[in-house]
């Protein structure tokens, strides 16, 4: 009997056992179905989304679209992967639905679309789209286009306008692509083909070789007599190792008093001090070598000193007979002179003009924003005169000026230069210093 009572509870214990994995099997099962139907739900609702941004493409801004564009792509791609894990035999959800099989040929593309419901000569979608208005795109395309013809069979509307979507909002070569009827590759090679077309045919518009009196007359607005510029420097940062930590590429420019750039000098490695760079650009030359840069007229101060032409320079570079630079600071405010304090005042609000300029380029060509590729180091200074170019051809142009990119902050300061001061330099920064004191005591 008590033999028999121990086999009968034996059973019984691998029945409740053999139940309740059965009852945590269909659990489990139950579980996997609702994970599914709810992975369903949100395919669909991603389905949903890409339909109407699909219909209402250009009623939105281009930062919208592209938003949700990566929005959809990275839900699809995550419900792909978690109905992998749920089904493993099971096929990955499309990224958005297909195309219509009653459709002999595809739709056509985003920017096809544009030209039709942006025909108005001040549609502000231009602007929004590619940072300029439909008046100055036709310009520029009429000063590019018969470069542009190596391109074919891309039109060179199409190229320009797909170069200067990537610039504007920084888009990636696939997104661009999609909007203009192209594949990556040829996005790619579309957008480094304008890119050259520009420097090629552009170059004019750094004017400091041929505008000089213009750029004199500004500067004297603003109490700089015979002020030929303002050089500074900016920091782009770039991803990788190759230019140590936090490596950045250093760009060089000399800007007038409206804010245009005269002359950019890109593409130095962070890792370099600011004198050599200064030393071995091609403004350095211009003015120490072959003496084409500011050779005319010295001019004439109320005290009846003369100074010649020369440009502000940042306390990173060296004082040069045509480069001033401010005076030393120290902790003790007094230690300056009445007139020194005035000249770094002034000093200070001409070096913001580069800063302000940088700033707007930013602003307005979103892609300089971005922390490039190691691998794409080689090319990135050639983007950034492409931007600085076209920043002045809109100021040409009469193009409303953007703020600044609020997100935009300049990186940490250069290091201020240390070793000896010319003595033409210092006479020329003590003349204008005086200068400067009785303009301010005046007013």
């Amino acid at each position: 009997m008590a033999a028999g009572g121990g086999k009968n509870t034996n059973a019984k214990s691998t029945t409740k056992r053999k139940n309740k994995k059965s009852e945590n099997a269909l659990h489990h099962q139950q579980q996997q179905q609702d994970l599914t139907n709810l992975i369903t739900l949100v395919a669909s609702a991603t389905s949903a989304a890409h339909s109407f941004l699909s219909q209402q493409d250009l009623r939105l801004l281009p930062s919208q679209t592209l938003t949700l564009e990566s929005k959809i792509s990275s839900t699809s791609l995550s419900l792909s992967k978690l109905l992998a894990l749920l089904h493993p035999l099971a096929l990955s959800l499309p990224p958005h639905p297909p195309p219509s099989s009653s459709s002999s040929c595809p739709p056509p593309c985003w920017f096809h679309r544009f030209l039709s419901a942006a025909s108005a000569d001040y549609d502000t979608r231009w602007t929004d789209a590619f940072r300029m208005s439909k008046a100055s795109f036709t310009l520029l395309l009429r000063l590019l286009t018969p470069s542009l013809n190596s391109l074919s069979p891309i039109p060179p509307n199409y190229s320009l306008a797909a170069a200067l979507f990537r610039l504007s909002h920084g888009a990636s070569y696939k997104s661009v692509a999609r909007r203009f009827g192209l594949d990556s590759a040829t996005a790619c090679r579309a957008f480094y083909t304008v890119c050259k077309v520009i420097t090629d045919k552009l170059g004019h518009f750094f004017e400091f070789r041929s505008d000089i009196n213009r750029i004199v007359v500004g500067f004297g607005w603003i109490s700089l007599p015979n002020c030929c510029g303002v050089l500074g420097f900016d920091r782009f940062q770039v991803d990788g190792d190759l230019l140590g930590e936090n490596g950045s590429l250093m760009v060089q420019a000399l800007v007038d008093s409206e804010g245009r750039f005269l002359d950019v000098s890109a593409g130095w490695p962070s890792t370099m001090k600011s004198e050599t760079i200064l030393r071995q650009s091609k403004l350095f030359l211009g003015v120490e070598e072959s003496r084409e840069f500011l050779n005319g007229p010295s001019f004439e101060l109320s005290d009846g000193n003369s100074v010649p032409q020369y440009i502000l320079g940042d306390s990173c570079f060296p004082l040069l007979p045509w480069l001033l630079t401010p005076f030393d600071k120290s902790d003790d405010k007094n230690s300056l002179s009445s007139s020194e304090r005035a000249f770094n005042s002034v000093h200070s609000r001409g070096m913001e003009l580069v800063g302000t300029a940088f700033g707007r380029v930013r602003a307005r060509w979103q892609l300089l924003s971005k922390r490039w590729k190691e691998e794409c180091i080689e090319s990135f200074p050639f983007v950034i005169i492409t931007c600085c170019l076209l920043h002045n051809f809109l100021i040409k142009c009469s193009e409303a000026l953007l703020d600044e990119n609020v997100g935009y902050s300049r990186y940490q300061e250069i290091p201020v230069f240390e070793g000896e001061r010319d003595e033409s330099g210092q006479r020329t920064r003590v003349a204008l210093a005086l200068h400067l004191n009785r303009v301010s005591q005046r007013r």
